[in-house]
């Protein structure tokens, strides 16, 4: 297994609407949250208050997402978006024959996807995407998914992902 496999891979596109995610999550985010927390502690018994427990969850949530943004933005390989070669590389749009079925999907990091996107994202780091990573139009190969069956793939079309 490749170790580029593991590093996600974003296009500057991506990284900059990421880092402007980051930004506006760390600052008017919390503070805006910090307020309804507040707000809903001022209404009193914090036992049966659902304002204040629904703004806990919602600040857990975001921290979440804050955390996964820093570690993600610090790890990610940034580049242009990948021009397609027919070959299976991080950021194209795949369409292959997944055990008898078509199935198209961006290959990459779901945040490659610009927000609104309907296409289906895989990982280069799942099963399936470290199976045909580097795989060519009309290559196949198998691989093992988490129960322990052997899946078929076929590579049918490799495309530009156009956002």
């Amino acid at each position: 297994m490749s170790t580029d496999a593991q590093v996600p891979f974003l296009t500057q596109d991506a990284y900059d609407r990421l880092v402007n995610e980051l930004e506006t999550l760390s600052t008017t985010g919390r503070d805006e949250i910090a307020k309804r927390i507040e707000a809903a502690r001022e209404e009193g018994d914090l036992k049966e208050n659902g304002g204040y427990h629904a703004a806990k969850d919602e600040q857990g949530k975001q921290e979440a997402r804050i955390r996964t943004l820093e570690q993600l933005l610090k790890t990610a390989k940034v580049g242009e978006a990948v021009v397609s070669r027919g070959i299976v590389e991080p950021g194209t749009v795949v369409t292959a024959l997944v055990a008898g079925g078509e199935e198209v999907f961006l290959l990459g990091s779901r945040e490659i996807a610009a927000s609104g996107s309907d296409v289906d994202v895989y990982s280069e780091a799942s099963p399936l995407g470290q199976a045909i990573l580097g795989l060519k139009v009309g290559e196949k190969t198998s691989y093992e998914a988490p129960n322990g069956k052997s899946i078929s793939v076929e590579v049918t079309n490799v495309e530009t992902y156009a956002g």
